[in-house]
């Protein structure tokens, strides 16, 4: 399991480029107007996990897999979007498919890049955007409100749940709260995620920076962390022009490159980490002679379902895992040795899979 993450901002805020940069491909046309981006662009990109080629040095594996997540670069949204301005309804819908939002905002001044809103206000253009979500989530939950009081006072169960659920989204909108700020209960989840909410969305900021600042931000960065700190959201600081410019570089330039600019790695690798840990996400591994694979599930699977992310059939006749940690593995020098040194263990269907976790998984025909 991977993740799906729209990057959503104002128009000329550097997303196009970003993504290109991300997906190493020139798939969104990055140009100084807005709306260049009509159909949201898609592109999926390997993980980057060091780990991955330790194990396979190890293990002596002929192929390294890592998992893959996608990006979707959504059009440029703008201030009236929920009413249709712009393009908005039709971005609305596309950041209604994705799991989380990145939201990539214009951390740097350039007179030759025009802002939609004619000044450079991070924390205002933050606003702007949550402002529309929040708008078109208040329009969608009050047209359904009528006929799940209908349903409710006719004794529907699944209404009443959801109608309670509503009332609860609708009171934080009216108050200009974001739909994720909700409290849902464990057994309410499943009701949330079909209310299909877009302020529900989980965020990470993209602090798009000059290049100068790529490795610790600048003052406007500053005031979107403060902000996301307040919110208990995920922020990173990113030179887009700079990711762009790595992108195309063979991978043995790409080490120099970084060096000669002071950073230690490319801004994808910190924005994969924050997506991680907005979405509570934790990698395992399966190791072999053919291959070293990397698996992504959410934090707290246990095994039978981190199993079934290989196949279903593997969930459905799990047994147990032969399970070493990542570490031990490294350790001991692969499984032979974590068996002899004692840190091979065997799982059941109630283990909770871990990051890290070198698996092996028997089942059941």
């Amino acid at each position: 399991m991977g993740f799906k993450c729209g990057i959503v901002g104002l128009p000329n805020v550097g997303k196009s480029t970003l993504f290109n940069a991300l997906t190493q491909t020139a798939a969104a046309q990055a140009a100084n107007y807005p709306f260049c981006t009509i159909e949201p662009n898609v592109g999926d990109v390997a993980v980057p996990d060091p780990r991955l080629e330790q194990l396979s040095a190890i293990a002596g594996s002929k192929e390294i897999i890592p998992t893959r997540l996608t990006f979707v670069d959504i059009a440029g949204l703008v201030r009236g979007a929920s009413k249709g301005e712009g393009l908005g309804n039709q971005f609305l819908a596309n950041i209604r498919e994705v799991d989380a939002i990145a939201h990539v905002v214009r951390c740097f001044e350039d007179g030759d890049i025009t802002h939609v809103e004619g000044r450079i206000d991070p924390v205002n253009d933050i606003e702007t955007i949550e402002t529309e979500l929040m708008l078109s989530d208040l329009d969608s939950l009050e047209k359904r409100v009528i006929n799940l009081e209908k349903k409710a006072r006719g004794g529907d169960k699944e209404s009443k749940e959801t109608l309670e659920l509503v009332n609860r989204c609708l009171e934080l909108l009216r108050e200009g709260k974001p739909a994720r700020l909700a409290k849902v209960d464990p057994e309410e989840r499943k009701l949330f995620a079909g209310l299909g909410l877009l302020s529900s969305k989980p965020v990470l900021y993209v602090c798009n920076v000059e290049e100068a600042a790529a490795d610790n931000g600048n003052d406007f960065s500053k005031k979107v962390f403060e902000r996301a700190a307040l919110e208990g959201a995920v922020a990173v600081v990113v030179s887009a022009r700079i990711e762009s410019e790595i992108a195309v570089l063979p991978a043995d330039e790409q080490k120099d490159f970084l060096e000669a600019v002071g950073l230690e790695e490319p801004g994808l690798n910190r924005v994969i980490r924050a997506g991680y840990e907005l979405l509570h996400l934790v990698t395992y591994f399966t190791v072999g002679p053919k291959e070293a694979r990397a698996w992504t599930i959410e934090q707290g699977t246990k095994g039978p379902q981190a199993a079934g992310v290989i196949h279903t059939d593997f969930e459905k006749g799990y047994i147990r895992a032969e399970t070493i940690a990542y570490e031990d593995y490294v350790v001991c020098k692969g499984e032979a040795g974590a068996r002899e040194q004692g840190k091979f263990r065997l799982e059941g269907k109630d283990y909770v899979v871990r990051d890290g976790d070198v698996l092996h998984f028997r089942f059941a025909n």
